[in-house]
């Protein structure tokens, strides 16, 4: 009973902090598009891919999109754009991003 308990307290902690594309979605808005276009699948301007060399984040594992802004945050990746940007997000913040990017169609991958 006890085992029971425990894994329904573990299940529930991580229902709590399971990531919001559509937070995600709204935090992009405000900083992301800029540069990686309104979905992460293209630059906003036609030039700001070759000039910045702005990656495709749309349909990006969403683990991998995790690790990278937190490695802009804590300074592991070095570009002083995205470590800005990243400095300001809380690790759900950072989460709701990967996700909300995970979530949208690109050409990188088989979609899951």
């Amino acid at each position: 009973m006890r085992l029971l308990a425990a894994l329904l307290a573990f299940a529930a902690a991580g229902a709590v902090h399971a990531a919001d594309p559509q937070a995600g979605k709204a935090i992009a808005a405000k900083v992301c598009v800029e540069c990686h276009g309104a979905d992460g699948a293209t630059p906003s301007s036609p030039d700001a891919a070759t000039k910045a060399r702005t990656p495709i984040l749309a349909g990006q594992y969403r683990d991998y999109l995790a690790r990278a802004l937190t490695d802009y945050k804590i300074g592991r990746r070095t570009n002083a754009i995205m470590r800005g940007f990243a400095a300001g997000l809380s690790k759900k913040e950072i989460e709701d991003v990967a996700a909300w990017f995970a979530s949208q169609k690109s050409n990188l991958h088989d979609q899951r």
